[in-house]
C-alpha cells in the first residue's frame, strides 16, 4: 500500500493530493520539506497517510475523532 500526501485546508478541511510514495521515509522527507518551505504561517496542514488507494486515505483524513479523556497520568 502506498503512503499519501495531503495539504488539509484550514478551517474547512478540504483535501489535495500533493504526492504518493511507495515507502515511508521518502513520503515523510517530502512532507517535512513542504512544511518547512511553507512557513510557520500557514492556511493548511501537510500530512502523511498510508492506505490502499486515494479513496481510503480521504476517508480516513476525513474522519472526526474525539479526544480521549484525560486521566490523572496525563496532567
Amino acid at each position: 500500500m502506498p503512503y499519501y500526501v495531503y495539504k488539509i485546508g484550514q478551517p474547512l478541511r478540504t483535501l489535495e493530493k500533493i504526492a504518493q510514495f511507495d515507502a515511508y521515509k521518502e513520503a515523510s522527507h517530502f512532507a517535512k520539506a513542504r512544511r518547512t518551505a511553507d512557513g510557520p504561517v500557514t492556511t493548511h496542514r501537510v500530512r502523511v497517510i498510508f492506505a490502499a488507494n486515494e479513496i481510503q486515505a480521504e476517508e480516513l483524513l476525513s474522519e472526526v475523532r474525539e479526544r480521549e479523556p484525560m486521566t490523572g497520568e496525563d496532567y
